[in-house]
């Protein structure tokens, strides 16, 4: 069970007070600095550690991090619980380092270093458990739990003033809940009212400095060890400091006594201290590969940043999108520099405008990196479904109830999701390939020209997803060209070619005529095929599309992109998904096979 904190954390101090909103609002913003700031030092330590010499310390460094990303989530939580707007994705978040903690004692800096005692001194000042009776302090705090002090007794003091009603007024709706996040056991508390805020300033302050009263536990079981109860964060690298754990009965000032602790301090990659751009000519390959990594965790700045303003089903992306960080890491720390180390991420902000995919609120999709699709500007989603003659043969499409979205949401594109067709993060998980080898050469330099009467037909064979529209019941529309002075087979073949959901077929009323499309609106469309398979994303209306390296793929009024992970023309459909047989078991397929079975 949880530990109940007494009524104030502290000692209140009138220099430490918060008495409007707006200055509470600004507190907790400050607070999700404050838990970025420990991110970058944890994952620099982390990726250092060899992890088959260090398991134990790669255990606790990697706990600790996946512990601050969920107090960057709980404060979030809070800031958009009494109004805010949490801010991630600004220059603000990554100033360079070494640095201070946002609004803390000015002696204390954290910085880019390998694990080793001077990143253990490091943790351990960070995460310092307050001094008995010591005051609260919201500017220029000591420790980090008198900064969450000074922000527990606002709330109340709010609370008490104003009325709850009229603290706790956000949308309950931009609440990050205990679906969006796993690996931890701690609990990522939706807050709504002052119970459930003390609850979320709780979890952030006993994780960090142990239970209230001083004691060395956080009040979890271990989610490494579900046999031991979990040490809190400054105890834990007590224990890689003095090569022992805590055992019950153990105190802050016993130390720990119980079983040893391995840490081998030379398995270590030795990657520079607090590492600069500049440090490297700008196209060298350390410097590219610097560069890459700071454009991927600047998207996970958006993506967080999105995900808790409105679009909380985009964590499990951002946090999805942090696994490529170590792959990126570890590929720098195997390239050595002048000095006798090898090099290491920057953590460097990338304006915006350099990314250009994450820039606007215009509707458009991003193909992120081996990852999923984001779709931004509250494109309608729906399913489609292939309509057959008893033959098989493909008749038209039929448009199902339209799906419920986010503003901005992120759709499978491994194909493993357990949430199709929602991205859950799991293309990280399989270590999914995402590489984009789709033709960036515009359609009509592609296309193959077929002339008919009173129609002249297009076709680019790398766009067939193999729909089969344009196969027709006893020939393609290739040979029913020949006939199209028949007023009705060129309907026909029209007609055909207005249902290609990839506009590989596309056709004019003479060569080099004014191309006809359908009149289709801006949505997208999951498509399923005959016998129950699943087929790609169709995408309509125009909708801009662009690569990874946010390069635009050319805008058309129909495309396909891929789903099943599989396609040899990522991002786009090559019909791979037939020959893999490919199937989505919706919510509703699954309802209707468990009733099937009873």
């Amino acid at each position: 069970m949880k530990r109940s904190r007494p009524q104030e954390l502290a000692v209140p101090d009138p220099s430490a007070r918060i008495v409007t909103l707006d200055s509470l609002r600004e507190h907790l913003q400050w607070a999700i600095e404050l838990e970025h700031a420990t991110l970058p030092p944890y994952l620099y330590a982390l990726y250092s550690l060899d992890p088959e010499r260090n398991p134990e310390a790669v255990e606790v460094v990697g706990g600790v991090f996946i512990e601050e990303m969920l107090h960057l989530a709980l404060a979030a939580n809070l800031l958009n619980a009494v109004g805010g707007r949490p801010r991630l994705d600004t220059l603000q978040m990554l100033p360079p380092h070494p640095r201070r903690l946002p609004h803390g004692d000015r002696s204390l800096e954290v910085a880019l270093v390998p694990f080793g005692p001077e990143a253990l001194e490091m943790f351990l000042r960070l995460e310092r458990p307050a001094p008995p009776g010591g005051p609260a302090e919201g500017e220029d705090y000591e420790t980090i739990g008198q900064f969450y002090a000074a922000i527990e007794q606002g709330l109340r003091r709010l609370s008490d003033t104003l009325g709850e009603g009229a603290v706790f007024s956000g949308d309950p709706a931009r609440q990050v809940s205990a679906a969006h996040f796993r690996h931890t056991a701690g609990h990522l508390v939706a807050v709504g009212d002052l119970d459930s805020a003390l609850a979320a300033l709780r979890e952030i302050v006993e994780q960090g400095e142990g239970s209230a009263g001083g004691g060395v536990w956080d009040g979890e079981q271990d989610v490494f060890h579900p046999e031991r109860e979990e040490v809190a964060h400054y105890y834990r690298f007590q224990e890689l400091k003095a090569g022992r754990r805590y055992r019950r009965g153990d105190t802050p000032r016993s130390g720990p006594t119980g079983e040893p602790i391995s840490v081998d301090w030379a398995g270590v990659r030795p990657m520079r201290h607090n590492p600069r751009l500049d440090d490297h000519a700008v196209g060298s390959a350390i410097r590219t590969a610097q560069e890459e990594f700071n454009h991927t965790y600047c998207a996970v700045l958006h993506l967080l940043e999105q995900a808790f303003n409105g679009s909380p089903n985009l964590l499990a992306v951002a946090t999805g999108t942090m696994y490529a960080l170590k792959a990126q890491t570890q590929a720098l720390s195997r390239m050595p520099d002048e000095n006798g180390t090898t090099a290491g991420p920057t953590f460097d902000y990338v304006a915006p405008e350099l990314r250009r995919w994450s820039v606007g609120d215009r509707r458009r999709i991003v193909v992120l990196h081996d990852g999923p699709y984001v779709v931004y500007g509250g494109i309608p989603l729906r399913r489609k479904r292939k309509i057959v003659s008893a033959e098989n043969d493909a008749l038209t499409w039929k448009t199902d109830e339209p799906l419920a979205t986010e503003d901005t949401y992120a759709l499978c594109r491994c194909g493993r999701s357990s949430s199709k067709p929602f991205c859950d993060g799991t293309h990280a998980v399989v270590g999914f390939d995402g590489t984009e080898t789709a033709s960036e050469r515009p359609y009509r330099e592609l296309q193959h020209v077929h002339d008919g009467v009173g129609i002249s037909a297009q076709r680019v064979g790398e766009l067939c997803i193999h729909a089969a529209f344009c196969v027709g019941r006893a020939r393609p529309i290739a040979a029913m060209l020949a006939d199209t002075g028949d007023s009705d087979v060129r309907s026909d073949v029209m007609g055909r070619i207005d249902h290609c959901p990839s506009g590989s077929y596309s056709y004019a009323l003479q060569r080099d005529g004014e191309v006809i499309e359908p009149d289709l609106p801006q949505a997208i469309s999951v498509l399923g095929e005959e016998d129950g398979l699943a087929s790609a994303l169709w995408v309509t209306g125009g909708v801009p599309v662009l690569r990874a390296d946010g390069r635009p793929l050319e805008t058309r009024n129909r495309m396909t992109l891929c789903r099943c992970g599989h396609s040899g023309n990522k991002p786009l459909c090559d019909g791979t998904h037939r020959e893999i047989g490919f199937r989505e078991e919706t919510p509703e397929a699954a309802e209707a096979a468990g009733r099937a079975s009873k």
